[in-house]
């Protein structure tokens, strides 16, 4: 008899413990869903805070400004670059040899050294032989030069030119009264240029005034006896 009623305490204990349980889950449920619909509520309130405040500063009118404005900066932009594109196309067209030009102008220059060299052998100078290799070395040059013109590569322009920094590099100034100051008179490498190009600069040499050197040595003269009358 004991025993059964310990049981029927037991049981009734489960009971209230289960049912415990169950409320307590129930109450966790619905606090979490409570949670979520507090979440959905404030993310929706945003959106309409943001969506209202859209429509308080953009009328259709100033939005539809706005989108034209858009699209003439993107069609502005898409114009630049199609041209850009146009312009690397032709630039590549028009000087896509350019390295290779400017590499082949060494040959000229070996065989222009090579031309020198040998007429300044002693044991080659008015032989029958330097003569035939120079009148062959001549023929290469000019084939080399109209290969060059028919790609638009040419010689610059440079005895008895003024001076161009653009086109022309001086190296050394030579006395000579009878050019104007500035004029070259000695060419020591050709300069190309492929089409409006310049491939490399002409090295040259300028003219200056024999007593010119004689004009700054007096003006120094001057200036230093100026000085010490002063003192």
């Amino acid at each position: 008899m004991e025993k059964e009623q310990s049981n029927n305490k037991n049981e009734k204990s489960n009971i209230n413990d289960n049912s415990k349980s169950k409320e307590n889950l129930k109450e966790s449920k619905n606090e979490d869903i409570n949670n979520d619909d507090q979440e959905n509520l404030n993310e929706n309130k945003i959106n309409e805070d943001i969506n209202k405040d859209y429509q308080e500063n953009l009328s259709p009118e100033k939005e539809i400004e706005s989108l034209k404005d858009k699209l003439a900066r993107t069609f502005a932009e898409l114009e630049n670059q199609r041209r850009r594109f146009e312009k690397e196309k032709e630039d590549a067209f028009e000087y896509g040899g350019f390295g290779f030009a400017k590499e082949a102008l060494n040959l000229l220059d070996n065989l222009e050294r090579s031309k020198i060299s040998l007429e300044n052998d002693e044991s080659l100078k008015n032989s029958e032989t330097l003569k035939k290799v120079l009148e062959h070395f001549e023929i290469i040059n000019k084939d080399m030069l109209s290969i060059f013109k028919k790609n638009k590569i040419e010689p610059i322009k440079s005895i008895n030119e003024k001076l161009d920094p653009n086109l022309h590099q001086a190296l050394i100034e030579i006395e000579d009264d009878s050019k104007e100051p500035g004029s070259i008179v000695q060419e020591i490498q050709i300069g190309f240029l492929m089409k409006d190009r310049l491939l490399r600069p002409s090295l040259v040499g300028v003219s200056k005034k024999k007593n010119d050197a004689k004009t700054e040595k007096a003006r120094k003269d001057e200036e230093n006896s100026l000085k010490k009358t002063e003192n």
